[in-house]
């Protein structure tokens, strides 16, 4: 038993060991004494990263809500499972029971059923952090839908693109949605959307902002009438273990989005697991973790790791800044928050007002902190040791991706020693590698590398939705037999890894990872822009934001730019979304390219940085004139 709580890092060592010399028995033994199963496995794991195909628990039979619900009912029914904390401290936190959760899910899936959505359907929601997008997501997970969300920030070509990717026949979406002072029109978003997606039957729409909107006949229905009528009997579709769950997109460096497939046993197993133990979550304990349930941070860390564990799980609507820098620490006070769990970019915000915001609050219910998302600057991790730790609470800096499903490299809280802007060690049963540009292992300590992972574990992503190729050219191909993250890292001398960013041309802006090429096309289309290129550069508050270089076909001068600048924006938030904006835009002659055509980002990288004192080799461009101007045209 002790194998499912570590407490300590000698502990941490011996569970480690075991889980990396026999990782079918270490699996096997928490899968069998910590989960509720139909039927057990014939077999563990098999896998091959040639093909690549990774199978954990097969034959197994289950359905993962009722470990995150039923099986709670009698020991915790009163317990409450989500505590639904408002955008306006003005309205009333919402404490839903795990005996409500229970009522709640069961009406909503018998809405999903009776609107013709079986096993297998997909079902797109675009909600906001509202109470209806955690039940949503466990009513398709009761009768074996595979939810799709997508993050309420998104524009409506986005969100037609993520639809038709995976041949959603429902969207589930509200009137509209509260961000700090903001009122957001969602519906339009989905009636704009859904106009170009054919296989969408129904739209159904939770109230929340109650605005008059549109609702299309015969395709639009109110959700809280059909919830009303609906029975509180739901029994659950019985799945495979290898039964995709869900698919959530993540931008890909090139192309469309990636719509990652996670199966339903092994990311169970492995997101309880990781949660009970990175957080040292107890029985009476009160976890929130800041993030929107459209990132793979709230499926694994709001919704299922949480639930699994019978915990009490906090969802925020609202934003830090509203109505001030206080709300954060309000709701911890009100709460009595244990485990805090939030992104860099929010504590650089917060850490920027300063700390009289945090010292009208009482923080001392706070036992561990938490970041992810990105790496964490050591001004912040300080900042928040000092400020809202108060140098008791360890933080645990996790690094993990949507295609990993849960965390993979993190200290355990209490049990690791931490090291300010290091991820630490790998999790139990994770076992990282660094490699070199030539596909050579690097040994020992104090090296830098591109960072993979060696072997399978529970929750990695099993493919990419409708073409498995993209998934094993992306993640497969350029190291043989190895999971490559795509991330640089480095190992010190006691084995703890530092993220060092990302290898390709993925750019983390605020916690959101946006490949570059969607945005450069989207940029492209405009008729005055002849190419573009974009780059990241260091942001105070964001980590990095977003440099575009433009070379127009005819070029304009200083008013004509101004509002070229405006409109590529635009064009940006409607094909993409809001988080995808350019912070800076810098109009050029041309771009740096090499002999072979390719634009050298390196140099436009530099650039941006404002570092131009050492801009490496450029013998190999083709027009080195053009990186002058582009210097100049900076200044």
């Amino acid at each position: 038993m002790s194998n499912y709580h570590i407490k300590h890092l000698e502990e941490y060592y011996q569970v480690y060991r075991k889980s990396v010399r026999n990782p079918s028995a270490f699996w096997e033994e928490i899968a069998e004494e910590h989960f509720m199963w139909r039927r057990k496995w014939d077999n563990v794991l098999s896998w091959d990263f040639s093909k690549p195909e990774v199978k954990w628990f097969e034959g197994a039979k289950l359905n993962i809500t009722e470990n995150c619900i039923d099986r709670h009912l009698f020991t915790r029914g009163d317990k409450t499972a989500i505590i639904f904390e408002p955008n306006s401290p003005d309205e009333e936190a919402l404490h839903i029971s795990y005996k409500e959760l229970h009522e709640r899910v069961c009406k909503f899936a018998n809405v999903l059923k009776n609107n013709g959505i079986k096993k297998g359907d997909r079902v797109c929601i675009y909600l906001p952090m509202i109470p209806e997008l955690a039940v949503s997501v466990l009513a398709c997970a009761r009768i074996g839908a595979i939810h799709s969300v997508v993050f309420a920030g998104f524009s409506a070509n986005a969100l037609a693109t993520r639809i038709n990717d995976c041949d959603c026949k429902m969207v589930i979406t509200s009137d509209g949605s509260y961000r700090g002072a903001k009122t957001l029109d969602l519906k339009s978003i989905v009636d704009d959307a859904v106009e170009n997606c054919p296989g969408v039957d129904t739209v159904l729409v939770a109230k929340r902002i109650n605005s008059e909107i549109n609702m299309v006949q015969d395709r639009d229905q109110w959700l809280q009438p059909l919830l009303d009528e609906a029975s509180t009997d739901c029994q659950p579709e019985i799945m495979d273990a290898e039964d995709p769950l869900f698919i959530l997109y993540t931008s890909g460096s090139t192309g469309t989005p990636k719509g990652m497939v996670h199966s339903t046993a092994g990311y169970m197993v492995y997101t309880a697991y990781t949660f009970k133990n990175v957080f040292q979550y107890r029985e009476p304990d009160v976890y929130w973790c800041t993030a929107d349930i459209g990132w793979i941070t709230g499926h694994s860390y709001i919704v299922y790791g949480p639930l699994c564990n019978g915990a009490t799980t906090v969802m925020f609507e609202g934003v830090p800044n509203y109505p001030t820098f206080s709300r954060f620490w309000e709701i911890v006070e009100k709460h009595k928050v244990n485990q805090f769990y939030t992104a860099p970019t929010a504590i650089r915000a917060l850490a920027k007002e300063g700390v009289s915001h945090l010292e009208k609050h009482d923080l001392s219910s706070l036992k561990v902190l938490g970041t992810v998302g990105e790496p964490i600057n050591e001004e912040a991790w300080h900042w928040y040791d000092d400020n809202v730790g108060k140098k008791k609470s360890p933080i645990v800096d996790t690094w993990w991706q949507t295609e990993t499903g849960g965390i993979m490299i993190t200290p355990i809280a209490f049990c690791t020693p931490t090291k300010p802007t290091y991820a630490t060690l790998p999790f139990i049963g994770v076992q990282p590698t660094l490699m070199d540009a030539d596909g050579n292992e690097l040994t020992g300590s104090q090296v830098n590398g591109n960072l993979c992972i060696k072997f399978p574990w529970p929750s990695m992503a099993r493919t990419i939705w409708g073409n498995h190729q993209r998934y094993k050219d992306t993640y497969f191909s350029a190291y043989e037999n190895q999971y490559f993250t795509g991330d640089g890292a480095l190992r010190d001398e006691v084995g703890y890894y530092r993220i060092t960013g990302r290898v390709d041309d993925v750019i983390i802006v605020s916690g959101h990872n946006l490949g570059t090429a969607p945005i450069e096309d989207t940029i492209n289309e405009h008729p005055a822009v002849a190419e573009s290129a974009i780059v990241g550069f260091p942001h105070e508050i964001k980590g990095n934001a977003l440099y575009g270089y433009i070379t127009l076909k005819d070029s304009g001068e200083g008013r004509i730019h101004d509002n070229l600048r405006k409109e590529i924006n635009q064009l940006i938030t409607d094909q993409i979304g809001p988080i995808a904006k350019l912070e800076k835009i810098q109009f050029t002659q041309g771009l740096p390219k090499t002999r072979s055509g390719k634009i050298m980002r390196r140099i436009l990288r530099k650039i941006a940085e404002g570092d131009t004192s050492n801009l490496g080799d450029t013998s190999t461009l083709l027009n080195p004139e053009v990186v002058e101007s582009i210097i100049e045209g900076k200044k």
